[in-house]
């Protein structure tokens, strides 16, 4: 089931979980106490990647610990509360195994890490039975070595049901070979791989999809014109452009010729 832009820009005021499941319930008939679900023909998570990250309490964060952490094959990472957690809210200082970060980056992509919920268990050990939190968490920020692409830092919001996440969801352009504009010689201009949305977590897109297939030469999109479930809310000006199809190079150089 696809949204229309009007259907979008009627949510761009909400700022509360309540406020935008009672003009969701609008929209589609349902009571206001209405529970958040993926709807038909936008993207999911792909449950294969449904992993549960495994963490231990970490000591304190000066770069000695740090050092010692990444030397033991460990991540030193921190879980913030959702509200304004950044700015000094409740955290939890944390380490979490290098090995399995970096799995999950390597098969997800950067992007597509930063875009997904896991549920993260914290324990006294990493072999013990004592479970000192379990929460579903948003990696926030993943920090990489520049060098060699090592994980160094990830960051982490709680992400309870009613929590409104702001997320970078990632953009899948799809439709190059049906294209009018590519088929004609023009290129293709990635403009943005991925649009900032506050999103209500339990419906946090994994990707959005954007269709080329329709797009002549000269032709763009912008973000107010992606397709996506009415509740999330665009935190950039709809206005944007995320991509466009340009006139070929060859026409170009012969326009300069002349």
């Amino acid at each position: 089931m696809w949204i229309h832009r009007p259907l979008i820009t009627k949510y761009i005021g909400l700022r509360s979980f309540s406020q935008a499941a009672a003009a969701v319930a609008e929209v589609f008939h349902q009571p206001p106490e209405l529970t958040f679900s993926y709807l038909e023909g936008f993207p999911k998570p792909d449950p294969k990647y449904a992993e549960t990250i495994l963490a231990i309490p970490r000591v304190d964060s000066s770069k000695r610990i740090r050092n010692k952490e990444r030397k033991a094959g460990r991540v030193p990472s921190i879980v913030f509360e959702q509200e304004k957690g950044e700015e000094g809210g409740n955290k939890r200082l944390i380490s979490v195994k290098t090995n399995q970060i970096r799995k999950l980056v390597n098969h997800l992509g950067y992007s597509f890490f930063l875009s997904r919920l896991f549920d993260l268990e914290v324990r006294s050990d990493f072999d013990s039975d004592e479970l000192i939190e379990k929460v579903r968490v948003l990696p926030r920020k993943l920090h990489l070595h520049s060098g060699t692409d090592a994980v160094l830092n990830v960051t982490f919001m709680r992400a309870p049901s009613h929590a409104l996440l702001k997320v970078d969801v990632p953009l899948m352009f799809r439709g190059e070979d049906a294209c009018p504009g590519l088929r004609k010689g023009a290129y293709f201009n990635t403009i943005k791989r991925t649009v900032k949305y506050l999103c209500p977590a339990d419906i946090v897109p994994p990707y959005i999809d954007v269709d080329l297939s329709e797009l002549d030469v000269g032709q763009k999109l912008t973000m107010g014109d992606l397709q996506v479930h009415p509740a999330l809310k665009l935190l950039r000006p709809a206005e944007e452009p995320v991509c466009k199809i340009m006139g070929s190079r060859v026409s170009q150089e012969q326009k300069k010729s002349k």
